[in-house]
């Protein structure tokens, strides 16, 4: 399994409510490294641009409004299978259905607020990170200093 980023948003609920660095923690705790971060209230054109693969389904619109109601958090993870890592450990879109041990399982009880949005495969992690860090330097590179304890040294780090 290669190397890889993802994207992953803290939707305005898991800002609201104050889970930020419990999530986050859940990710790092994990071994996924953060190449990139930022906290804003992002644009609508951006957020339509985003989630355009739900234009045409009704919550389409709801969608947008609720990611552009309040501060959202942009992280970009690195990591060994790190789309199906974060997928894992977010649970099943619909909070109330998610597993215990899973952030949705965990924090959250809705369908609509959710907690986070993860990437679904690596063409859409490449697409949705050049949408949200597409600027020069706006992703980090560097070696994070328990990288030989994340990852056996018999593992390929490639």
């Amino acid at each position: 399994m290669a190397m890889e980023r993802t994207l992953v948003l803290f939707k305005p609920d898991a800002v609201h409510r104050g889970l930020m660095g419990r999530i986050l923690g859940r990710f790092e705790e994990k071994g996924l490294k953060v190449v990139g971060l930022k906290m804003r209230v992002f644009e609508r054109a951006l957020l339509e641009q985003h989630y355009a693969v739900h234009k045409e389904r009704p919550f389409y619109a709801n969608l947008v409004s609720y990611m552009g109601s309040g501060p959202v958090v942009a992280l970009a993870l690195e990591g060994k299978g790190a789309i199906e890592v974060v997928r894992k450990l977010m649970g099943k879109t619909n909070s109330a259905q998610a597993e215990p041990g899973t952030i949705r399982g965990d924090f959250g009880m809705s369908f609509s607020n959710n907690l986070v949005h993860g990437s679904d495969s690596p063409e859409a992690a490449a697409k949705e990170l050049a949408l949200f860090f597409g600027g020069a330097g706006e992703l980090v590179e560097w070696t994070p200093a328990d990288l030989a304890w994340v990852y056996s040294v018999k593992e390929e780090l490639a």
